[in-house]
């Protein structure tokens, strides 16, 4: 997709893990950058230059902290968080500058291997359970807020097209949504109610967990930015101007954990369709 992105995120992320590899190498008795190079066989400066976030690691090269400063056992994560910093941080503008219908294609084969989604909006219905008119609403709304060429209509087919993964009763699907997302409104009252009956209709399909956070909630875990997790492998998260994929086991594990403190909060089965029938009321 073109040039690693130069976000300042990508540059903080590299710093992060230098200053990780330099806790693991003070811990593991070397006090100085030059005592650990003498014992990797390496040049003082490569290891200045890793630990400042100057250099990326490479695999051998995070063998060889975990290894000599004795933890074997933070080498999986170490390379994942190393492979995670070019992908982690994409702009709107650089996934979009073709349209839409290309990041909804790319995200075919990941909905197709992953086996239990986790799924978190605080806004907006998610995508696997939107209906054609409330998607081609946002599509157009995306479109038009950041001036890309208007492939409304295959990229709506697109997605529609990756619902099919909801009919496969040997995957896991867990919704959550604020309660704010059923009653914004995207496509106008009809294509509201449409959706939200939709919601109804997909909520009792064995394979799939919906569950509501009531405006009314005690909360004990803060809304939080959208975030779509797949399997335990990796968590896609959308901001306001990017697109971040975290695959580091132990933020992934953070994220299940988040979602599982929103499940807490959220109401399920009979009680999540009365606030979805609730919304769909208030249409009339």
């Amino acid at each position: 997709m073109g040039s690693p992105p130069s976000s300042s995120a990508v540059r903080e992320a590299r710093v992060a893990l230098g200053g990780r590899l330099r806790e693991i190498r003070k811990a593991g008795g070397f006090k100085t950058a030059r005592a650990f190079a003498v014992c990797a066989g390496w040049s003082e400066s490569k290891a200045s230059r890793i630990e400042n976030g100057v250099t990326r690691p490479s695999e051998e090269d995070l063998r060889q902290y975990a290894e000599l400063c004795r933890v074997p056992q933070v080498y999986s994560d170490l390379v994942a968080t190393a492979q995670n910093i070019e992908e982690m941080y994409v702009e709107w503008r650089r996934l979009h500058r073709d349209g839409l219908r290309p990041i909804q294609e790319a995200h075919v084969p990941l909905y197709a291997r992953t086996r239990h989604f986790r799924v978190y909006e605080p806004g907006v219905i998610p995508g696997l359970l939107q209906t054609p008119a409330y998607a081609r609403s946002i599509m157009g709304r995306i479109i038009g807020f950041w001036g890309i060429p208007d492939d409304t209509e295959s990229a709506v087919a697109v997605r529609m097209g990756r619902q099919q993964v909801l009919r496969d009763a040997g995957r896991r699907f867990g919704f959550l949504m604020e309660e704010a997302a059923l009653r914004s409104r995207f496509g106008g009252a009809e294509a509201m109610a449409d959706q939200l009956a939709h919601l109804l209709t997909v909520s009792v399909l064995q394979q799939v967990s919906l569950g509501i956070v009531p405006m009314t909630a005690d909360r004990t875990m803060w809304p939080l930015e959208g975030f779509w997790i797949y399997d335990d492998e990796q968590v896609v998260i959308e901001l306001a101007t990017a697109q971040v994929t975290v695959k580091q086991p132990s933020e992934v594990a953070t994220y299940a954990r988040m979602f599982s403190e929103l499940a807490r909060i959220a109401v399920h089965g009979k009680a999540a369709r009365a606030l979805i029938t609730e919304a769909l009321n208030a249409l009339a």
